[in-house]
């Protein structure tokens, strides 16, 4: 990190574990530079990611305050508890079902999987379309086909050495979106009847893929802050004949936690040690709030059971649907698959792609995105905080757009998704997410969309309806209140 990345995370760390309060002083620019012999724009550069994270906020004249309910919660959400059996997934009839009824653009899209379009740069990719389609040689539809683009390919592996990854490009396969590069990478290392570990809960496309395939599924406790617990998964292992594991490290959905670098090295090595491939989504890696990317697991890769699948869908290109698989030692079987089932990943779109990374400031758009995420991110605790019942609890990632929230005993995520749809909302109910459906009182809200005016209206209106469910079946409303425990993750 950075010397003002230091102290940031320095300073955070102390305000989440309790020893600074909210409403508490931090010391002044020039208090900072006499003590710790630092420069003054270190120090700004330090408070002002403090306050895109939404830790601290600026008063005029008065200097940098935390910001109230930016420490840890005494009481944040528990780990999960999965059902240690294998389990067969049927969940999309009811993903399809949840999804159709939120498609229309007049929806206040919380329940969404995308973030805003408005946010990305499609004026410049248009013109770099327009540009490579003009210099485009007609051999390369052929040569172009699966594994996809070499430069591309090329762009893509710098941006891993960007990281201090050595992923060469030969690696690489591109595919049509995350999606494809998943579908393929367990199509490479599973048979039908297989059994494959993961999270709980789950993104629910990771269980569609499962079910598609007619693959089994075993659960591993998962922490709301520090995702996959490894005692519960050597336990999974050890009981069961895992095939695969499907993980989201960084910036899981729908939680929204990250593992530590040094949990992810555990994961690798122990899941090398065993001859198991790690399906590892990384697709919202690079919507870090801060200014560090933290590393995928594929880092500490050292013999090529670790399959990487991102995409460009979440961080600057949604719609061009492409991504990519670095597939370690299943690289051959991953082209062989592509070239099979789909044979080639659509040539403007990675033109479009390649023109862009080398031309213009992927980083620089990735900063601007990551600071507009994490201002939207405070904006929404703040209207859950203000609105919801008493005793909902609710996850506070480092990145992505998602929030992960638990309401009271009493409130169904289900009903309350079919009641939000005739107010004109969309929610994600926490059914989604599990193959046996269990998060029967949770929802996943999508903070994505910057700036829509609807956003606090429609948080008061799902608070107004969890209140009334309670009052319908406990007989106790709560106000909304100030008790909303937030999980730092």
């Amino acid at each position: 990190m950075n010397r003002y990345e230091k102290l940031a995370d320095n300073i955070a760390q102390r305000i989440r574990a309790g020893s600074l309060k909210a409403n508490d002083r931090l010391p002044s620019v020039r208090e900072l530079k006499s003590q710790m012999g630092i420069s003054a724009s270190t120090v700004f550069s330090a408070y002002y990611l403090l306050e895109a994270q939404g830790l601290v906020e600026a008063r005029q004249r008065s200097g940098y305050f935390v910001r109230a309910g930016a420490e840890m919660p005494a009481n944040e959400l528990a780990a999960s508890e999965p059902v240690l059996r294998s389990m067969s997934v049927d969940v999309s009839s009811l993903v399809f079902q949840v999804l159709a009824q939120a498609r229309e653009r007049d929806m206040v899209p919380l329940g969404s999987a995308f973030p805003s379009p408005e946010l990305f740069p499609f004026e410049q990719l248009a013109a770099g379309l327009t540009r490579a389609l003009k210099r485009m040689d007609p051999w390369q539809t052929v040569e172009d086909l699966s594994p996809g683009n070499a430069q591309l390919r090329h762009q893509i592996s710098l941006r891993y050495g960007s990281v201090g990854m050595d992923v060469p490009a030969s690696e690489l396969v591109i595919t049509s979106g995350a999606m494809e590069a998943l579908n393929l990478a367990l199509e490479s290392v599973t048979q039908p009847g297989d059994l494959v570990a993961i999270e709980t809960p789950t993104f629910y496309g990771a269980l569609q893929a499962l079910e598609r395939r007619g693959l089994r599924a075993v659960e591993v406790e998962t922490h709301p802050r520090t995702g996959v617990d490894l005692s519960s998964l050597a336990r999974v292992i050890d009981q069961h004949p895992v095939k695969a594991c499907w993980f989201m490290p960084t910036f899981q959905n729908p939680m929204g936690c990250t593992m530590s670098d040094a949990a992810k090295e555990q994961l690798v090595s122990m899941l090398a040690a065993r001859a198991i491939p790690l399906i590892e989504d990384d697709v919202y890696g690079e919507l870090a709030h801060g200014a560090r990317r933290p590393p995928p697991a594929k880092a500490w890769d050292r013999d090529g059971w670790v399959l990487h699948c991102s995409s460009f869908s979440k961080s600057l290109a949604p719609g061009y649907r492409i991504g990519w698989v670095a597939g370690g030692r299943f690289a051959a079987t991953l082209g062989r698959n592509k070239l099979m089932s789909s044979l080639a990943t659509a040539l403007p779109s990675q033109l479009a792609l390649q023109e862009y990374l080398q031309h213009k400031s992927f980083d620089r758009h990735l900063r601007a995105l990551r600071h507009s995420l994490s201002r939207q991110q405070a904006a929404c605790l703040r209207f859950i905080d203000r609105y919801f019942p008493t005793g909902t609890r609710v996850t506070r990632p480092e990145g992505g757009y998602f929030l992960w929230l638990a309401l009271p005993e009493g409130v169904d995520s289900l009903a309350l998704h079919q009641d939000a749809l005739r107010l004109g909302i969309g929610v994600a109910p926490g059914h989604l997410f599990s193959a046996d459906r269990r998060y029967t009182r949770h929802l996943r809200i999508n903070y994505g969309y910057l700036g829509d005016p609807r956003l606090e209206g429609a948080i008061r209106s799902l608070g107004d309806l969890a209140n009334a469910q309670l009052k319908s079946t406990t007989g106790k409303s709560g106000p909304s209140s100030r008790n909303v425990r937030r999980d730092p993750s």
